[in-house]
């Protein structure tokens, strides 16, 4: 347990030390006082880009203020005293003591560009870090009323980011990271395995539509028995031959899906009770699928982030890799959500309003009924 200080005692050893950024902050900073005309040299970077208030202030001062004249400069600190006074408008803390310490721990003024690419390479680690957890946030939220939509604009938003910084740090050949990625999470939603179900079940009786449904593949469910019962009914389907819950179970046993926990009578039960339309429950399928890996791409950026060693070149091409697999999985929502009515494919008149038959009714709450009773 962490040790309570005594009321006499500061707790400054809790106090974590800077970032190596700082560091470079102070030397850019100290650069620039003790040389404005450097300012002209240092590009990429504006005040948000510094990691303090303090050296925010600083620096938004040194850009404001006309700088002195060289030989005057040299002689009197007029220019400071100006800068300080600038600066405390936004940071009140700030003395004229820590523009001189600033002055002092700058090793070499001339290579202020190098120290401001340096603090361009951190800020843009933050705002990637900072784009990612906007993006998982998003995919978190249950409470947005356009979840997916909102989700989708924030890996909009990303990719900006990630194009923005490539823009700066072109990437190169041996740019990938070397961060180990995290692994998926696979929790279990009883919503999810309740949704799955009634998809299989709806599909078996409605197989024409599986055909049109290429949006949706095995890789999309959470459990993998629902995954292989899903290819067993594509497989049918695109022989052409007859589907029932008998014929979807021979499949099922010639791919070795049956075995403990997936019995023959268990998997009639599960096939039996459609509710609904199958596109329904598939888009239901499809949308867990869509935030669960943009989960996991948010995830998988935030690590490389956190990753010191993690260089922005390498940034910019783990990103876009895990970009890549949200695209594909995106322009399957898209064909999903856009595709025509099973009426309009066939042709059949379009119902009216008051015959209309709802795409799907409410989740199943309850087991299915052990058969289908016989017409």
């Amino acid at each position: 347990m962490p040790r309570t200080p005594a009321p006499d005692e500061d707790d400054l050893d809790s106090i974590p030390p800077p970032h190596p950024v700082f560091y470079v902050e102070q030397a850019l900073l100290g650069a620039l006082l003790l040389d404005p005309q450097h300012l002209r040299d240092v590009t990429g970077i504006g005040p948000d880009a510094f990691s303090t208030a303090a050296h925010a202030a600083l620096f938004t001062a040194i850009r404001s203020l006309p700088a002195p004249d060289p030989a005057e400069h040299a002689k009197n600190t007029k220019w400071l005293a100006a800068v300080l006074t600038a600066a405390r408008e936004q940071a009140r803390g700030l003395s004229a003591p820590y523009l001189h310490h600033l002055i002092q721990v700058c090793p070499w003024p001339r290579h202020a560009p190098a120290y401001a690419r340096m603090v361009e390479a951190e800020h843009s680690r933050r705002r990637l870090a900072g784009a990612a957890q906007r993006l998982m946030h998003t995919a978190e939220d249950t409470t947005l009323p356009q979840r997916v939509a909102m989700t989708l604009a924030e890996a909009d938003a990303l990719a900006t980011v990630v194009d923005e910084i490539a823009a700066r740090f072109p990437p190169h050949a041996g740019s990938l990271p070397r961060t180990p990625t995290p692994e998926p999470t696979a929790a279990h939603d009883e919503d999810a395995v309740d949704e799955e179900r009634l998809l299989l079940a709806t599909a078996t009786v409605h197989p024409s539509d599986v055909e049109q449904m290429r949006w949706l593949v095995p890789g999309d469910f959470t459990q993998p028995l629902h995954a292989g019962l899903w290819q067993s009914l594509i497989t049918l389907t695109r022989r052409h031959a007859p589907v029932d819950p008998v014929t979807v179970l021979w499949e099922a046993r010639q791919r070795g899906l049956l075995g403990p926990g997936a019995e023959p009578r268990e998997l009639l039960e599960l096939l039996a009770g459609p509710v609904g339309s199958p596109e329904h429950w598939g888009e239901r399928v499809l949308q867990r699928s869509l935030l669960a890996t943009t989960r996991h791409v948010g995830r998988r950026i935030e690590a490389f982030t956190n990753d010191p060693a993690t260089t922005p070149y390498q940034l910019v091409v783990g990103s876009r890799r895990a970009l890549a697999d949200l695209s594909s999985l995106r322009t399957r929502w898209q064909h999903a959500t856009s595709s025509p009515t099973p009426a309009q494919r066939t042709g059949r008149p379009k119902a009216t309003k008051a015959t209309a038959v709802p795409r799907a009714g409410p989740p199943r709450t309850t087991a299915p009924p052990a058969a289908r009773s016989s017409r």
